[in-house]
């Protein structure tokens, strides 16, 4: 009985502060403040929330596929059956739905990832009573501000109950809306490298605010970063991304201006390395930038040693957003950040390969060049992830060295 009791006290916290609360017992039991007992007991009442969350659990994955296919499913009902039912009929009944669900989430004596299955339910019938509002309204269901209002809806939902799927819905839909809206006029290249730039800044900025008290959803708004900072300089790497047509709009110009003082606002906020993460978007965003602005022509049937440049700068610049995301994944205890930059890497050098390879070599030798870029890439990609979180754990060590030498002193 008192062990089910213990379980059911425990609460989960980042591991970070996992960590340092067992270093801080480990501390106290070596000075003889607590016994071998009270410390099991301090440490048995959180939950190392970094570890629990990395374990695979079938029942986890269905439950939140389930609730995603039905959400999808009542949004598609909507769209499907628009003629079926009178507007105001229609809207009432989804409506009903809604709250229904959002009833049955913060309700249910469950926990875990029933209720999280929920309450991704509910937020994604939100997106139906959105858009069957919309069509009540005669407003055109594939305008861009319908996935906004979604959007702001999920986010309000996710921070007013602290509920995490939620947040995932609202997060994707935001960024679609922000990448679709300033491109729904005058959609450009030049303008979705803008796009995806300014929100990879914004929600790289967004976590580090997150990280002094919402470590999790932190973690969402930061993987999320470092796909569109990832999109962003591929878009641009692509020898199409040109500045032919573009033209600044309202929405593009309101977008910098956000993910600007977004910048500003984390870079007063929060301290030490945490800064170096806002930084490191902009200087994804720039290098983008430049990039766009760096015209080499679109004819990828002559290579000339522009084009070498230019696809060897992407490279480096890409390669070197990865190798930051791997240091940041690592010091954040974060591993969807490794995965997405081993990932994108290799998605990157497949189509640079081909890109500036096959018109120089083809056939067996295109096969062969290939692999060996992808050989010497993954390699030094390898070597480097290994060198950063060497370096990052014997930094991590000594913090805790002098922060532990600095507590005894004051003592």
């Amino acid at each position: 009985m008192d062990t089910m009791q213990t379980k059911q006290r425990q609460h989960p916290v980042s591991s970070e502060h996992y960590r340092w609360l067992r270093r801080e017992v480990v501390e106290w039991q070596t000075e003889g403040l607590v016994d071998a007992d009270t410390a099991q007991a301090i440490t048995g009442r959180y939950l190392d929330a970094g570890t629990s969350h990395r374990r695979f659990s079938l029942g986890r994955l269905l439950l939140f596929l389930g609730g995603a296919f039905v959400g999808v499913g009542l949004i598609w009902l909507v769209a499907a059956n628009v003629d079926e039912l009178p507007p105001m009929l229609r809207f009432v009944a989804v409506a009903a739905i809604w709250l229904a669900l959002i009833a049955a989430a913060e309700l249910t004596p469950a926990t875990g990832s029933v209720r999280g299955a929920l309450r991704l339910m509910a937020s994604l019938a939100f997106g139906a009573v959105v858009f069957q509002a919309a069509q009540s309204l005669q407003v055109p269901a594939y305008s861009p501000a319908l996935v906004g209002f979604w959007a702001a809806g999920a986010l309000a939902y996710a921070y007013g109950f602290r509920a995490l799927m939620p947040l995932v819905v609202g997060v994707i839909t935001g960024v679609g809306w922000w990448v679709s809206q300033p491109l729904w006029d005058d959609g450009t290249a030049a303008g979705a490298v803008v796009a995806f730039g300014t929100a990879g800044v914004a929600a790289i900025s967004l976590a580090v605010v997150h990280d002094r008290g919402l470590t999790r959803f932190g973690q969402v708004w930061r993987s999320v970063g470092a796909l569109l900072g990832m999109v962003t300089l591929f878009v641009a790497a692509v020898p199409s991304t040109t500045t032919d047509d573009f033209a600044w709009n309202g929405w593009l110009v309101g977008s910098l201006v956000v993910a600007a003082a977004l910048v500003a606002a984390a870079l007063v906020i929060v301290r030490g390395r945490a800064r170096l993460e806002p930084l490191v978007a902009v200087a994804a965003l720039a290098a983008a930038v430049l990039m766009v602005l760096w015209d080499t022509g679109t004819d990828t049937s002559d290579v000339n040693a522009a084009d070498w440049a230019h696809a060897a700068v992407s490279v480096v610049a890409f390669v070197a957003l990865a190798v930051a995301l791997v240091a940041i994944g690592t010091l954040r205890d974060n591993p969807v950040l490794t995965v997405i930059a081993m990932v994108g890497l290799v998605i990157f050098t497949t189509f640079q390969s081909f890109a500036v390879f096959a018109a120089i070599v083809e056939g067996a030798w295109l096969f062969l060049v290939l692999g060996l870029v992808f050989l010497a890439t993954g390699f030094l990609f390898d070597r480097a992830r290994r060198e950063i979180v060497a370096s990052l754990e014997d930094a991590r060590e000594g913090d805790t060295q002098q922060d532990t030498h600095q507590e005894g002193t004051g003592r």
